[in-house]
């Protein structure tokens, strides 16, 4: 079976990321010093990203009869050893009247589908809780 979709990003050193026809934002990292601060950086884009990606499947799961929300928190730390740096990434599901241990089996099911989820979720260094839904 051929792709679902496609689409790509383009980064250049305009200080600019964009998808063709579509997203275009002020990118930056979130160590350099004199750094715009309304610049979006890598960080913010993969908890966009998989937050996004969850919380849609989780929604798919569920259907219609619930709400679900996802927060994703990512961190960056250096490698010990190094060199370079690693995101540590938690991701929060919650789901309107389910309980924790109904909201804990959604979580893993949705974890398990999600295709961020199966492209980030082998790390040792990523996450997943579930919390109580704050509607």
């Amino acid at each position: 079976m051929g792709a679902r979709y496609r689409t790509e990003a383009i980064n250049g050193v305009d200080g600019r990321s964009r998808v063709p026809g579509g997203l275009d934002v002020a990118v930056a990292s979130p160590l350099k010093a004199d750094a715009d601060p309304t610049a979006t950086n890598p960080e913010q884009l993969l908890a966009l990203a998989w937050a996004t990606c969850l919380n849609g499947t989780a929604q798919v799961l569920v259907g219609e009869q619930r709400r679900t929300a996802v927060r994703v928190e990512v961190e960056l730390h250096p490698v010990i050893p190094g060199p370079g740096y690693e995101f540590h990434v938690d991701g929060y599901l919650s789901a309107e009247g389910l309980s924790e241990a109904e909201t804990e089996d959604l979580l893993a099911r949705a974890h398990a589908r999600c295709p961020v989820s199966k492209l980030i979720g082998a790390a040792a260094t990523v996450h997943t809780h579930t919390e109580a839904y704050a509607g």
